[in-house]
């Protein structure tokens, strides 16, 4: 079935789309994600080239890109050197994403449809990108992949997602 010209995601709570919603500027997601860069293969340091990003999407409310704000808060490697505490990778990106949420006025998680979009940041590739995943080979786009982030929207396109 041919990807949707606008693709429904579900809001989740306490799962992997539950900081994603509609404000009063249109809708959003976010989300705090390790990536690599594109194009890299695993090897010897590792560690230092995967990063965490906090990432913010903001969509007009026809579901439309408008701006993103993604930031690297460290490695993988500086988070193993600090696991811990309110300076540590992982708690500076959930702060960074927690400022962002608060800034949007009139916010509320909740479900979404939003379009396909791509950019990328520091050598990441962000967006929902649509792919053909069909074994008939047809060509025909028929999956939405949530990039970094690694979530897969298909058929019957009801905004749940595959891991």
């Amino acid at each position: 079935m041919t990807v949707p010209e606008i693709i429904p995601i579900a809001h989740e709570p306490d799962h992997r789309t539950s900081t994603i919603g509609r404000f009063s500027g249109g809708q959003f997601l976010a989300s705090v994600t390790y990536a690599f860069p594109d194009g890299f293969a695993m090897g010897d340091g590792w560690e230092e080239r995967k990063r965490l990003f906090a990432v913010l999407h903001k969509f007009d409310h026809d579901g439309l890109h408008q701006e993103s704000d993604i930031w690297c808060a460290g490695t993988w490697a500086e988070q193993m050197k600090r696991p811990h505490g309110e300076h540590s990778v992982v708690a500076r990106a959930e702060a960074r994403l927690a400022a962002g949420l608060a800034g949007l006025a009139d916010h509320e998680y909740c479900d979404i449809a939003i379009r396909p979009f791509q950019l990328t940041v520091n050598g990441v590739v962000f967006g929902l990108i649509t792919e053909c995943h069909a074994q008939d080979e047809d060509g025909e786009h028929d999956w939405a992949e949530l990039y970094p982030d690694r979530l897969g929207f298909s058929a019957p396109w009801n905004g749940e997602y595959d891991t």
